[in-house]
């Protein structure tokens, strides 16, 4: 049987939705006889950054010459993208098996993602790897890798999102992703907003964990001739260059590096040269990715205010006469607060309507720039989006992909000439 046709028994456990909770996955990864113990596990949680950051520390494993999976959500163009090992996609052959007897032991009841969390449990397992960097979806504590017994928390930053969900206030946003901390094991985050980072504190407290931040326990910086230069908990890292770029991926690197270096001191050996060339060696598609040609094509995966903001910094390292911007978003998004940061810098803009449900449609998207004084116009799909820049652009213009992460991995399937189909969760 393909992997298709057992991706559309997969696919059609989306009609329940999002459940938060860790009962049902429970359940099934006791079927499947708790594949999820075989490994040790580390959990990446945020709003954003959790990719890059698990990018980088499963890279860094890796050169040191562990066995490393790394588990992500959504995927861009393929199903397989969501597990990894080596830094590699897994093999579709082998995945249809595996999602098949996943399939069969799942509850009647057990939604989309938690099929596919434990689906990645029990792949990890039978590949026999050391480390699963799993990086949750929305959530923290309700969310279905809280089921997994971490025993290291990386925190990336957390901002207002998903707040029908995880609550009203970023302290309650806060308190429901640290709740996937587990007892008496250690937490590294990045610098946090106040009431997120107090949130994150009495959760540590309360569960007896050592607690490590970004810009008090350690931090990166970038030196005058863009490298990057890391201060850590006992060592210094100078001239490194991340793989995968962006100005924002200094937080990104240096909670990758801390992770490192606390398993490091927890007895895990790690060999001095993997650090540096973990983090250059580290690849995360999406992510201000450039597309060479005439002109230049930027993709980046930016979909929440933090994310725009980040990426509007990223690009004061690029020189371009236009910034020509293709973008559509999913319509539960704040667009005000969104595009509020990239308004300044955007010259025209092509608005596209995401072949996801509940996307917002173009024309909708193009009022609402218009009404801010900036040149738009709908273009229907994402290829038309890209085709009309492209056919209106310089050779010293920069198109700009972003807005959600779906309309990347459209832009991504037409360039490989491969079909896409958007999946949330």
């Amino acid at each position: 049987m393909p992997l298709t046709d057992e991706l559309e028994r997969l696919y059609a456990r989306r009609r329940f939705g999002i459940r938060p909770g860790v009962d049902r996955v429970g359940r099934l990864l006791e079927r499947l006889g708790n594949p999820e113990k075989q490994f040790r596990t580390i959990h990446v949680v945020g709003t954003n950054g959790k990719g890059s950051t698990s990018a980088f520390l499963s890279s860094i494993l890796a050169q040191a010459g562990h066995s490393v999976a790394q588990f992500s959500s959504p995927h861009l163009v393929r199903f397989t993208e969501r597990f990894r090992i080596q830094g590699m996609e897994y093999s579709a052959e082998k995945l249809t098996q595996r999602l098949k007897s996943v399939l069969e032991a799942a509850p009647d009841e057990a939604t989309f993602f938690e099929i596919t969390t434990a689906l990645a449990a029990y792949i990890f397992c039978e590949e026999q790897v050391e480390f699963a960097i799993m990086e949750a979806g929305m959530g923290g504590r309700s969310d279905a890798t809280a089921a997994f017994n971490g025993e290291l928390t990386v925190l990336t930053p957390i901002a207002f999102d998903h707040a029908e969900y995880l609550g009203a206030t970023l302290r309650e946003i806060a308190t429901e992703k640290a709740g996937i901390i587990k007892p008496r094991t250690s937490v590294i985050s990045a610098e946090q907003p106040g009431s997120a980072r107090l949130a994150i504190a009495q959760q540590c407290r309360a569960a007896a964990c050592t607690l490590t931040t970004v810009g008090i326990d350690f931090y990166a910086a970038w030196a005058p001739d863009k490298t990057l230069t890391y201060h850590g908990l006992s060592r210094t890292l100078e001239q490194l260059t991340p793989g995968i770029p962006g100005r924002y991926q200094a937080v990104n690197a240096a909670l990758a590096l801390a992770a490192a270096e606390t398993l490091e001191a927890g007895g895990t050996k790690i060999i001095p040269a993997a650090f540096s060339k973990g983090i250059t060696g580290a690849d995360w598609p999406g992510r201000m990715e450039l597309i060479p040609g005439t002109p230049r094509l930027l993709l980046d995966g930016a979909h929440n205010p933090a994310g725009a903001a980040a990426l509007a910094e990223a690009l004061q390292d690029y020189s371009f006469s236009r910034l020509l911007l293709v973008t559509g978003v999913c319509d539960d998004k704040n667009i005000e607060q969104i595009y509020a940061p990239l308004l300044p810098l955007v010259d025209q803009v092509y608005t596209v309507t995401p072949a996801v449900e509940r996307a917002m449609r173009d024309d909708i998207l193009t009022h609402f720039f218009r009404t801010r004084g900036v040149e738009s116009e709908p273009c229907g799909s994402v290829v038309g989006g890209v085709a009309k820049a492209r056919s209106q652009a310089s050779e010293s213009d920069l198109i700009l992909v972003c807005g959600s992460l779906f309309i990347v991995g459209e832009v991504k399937a037409w360039l490989e000439h491969v079909d896409y189909t958007g999946i949330r969760g």
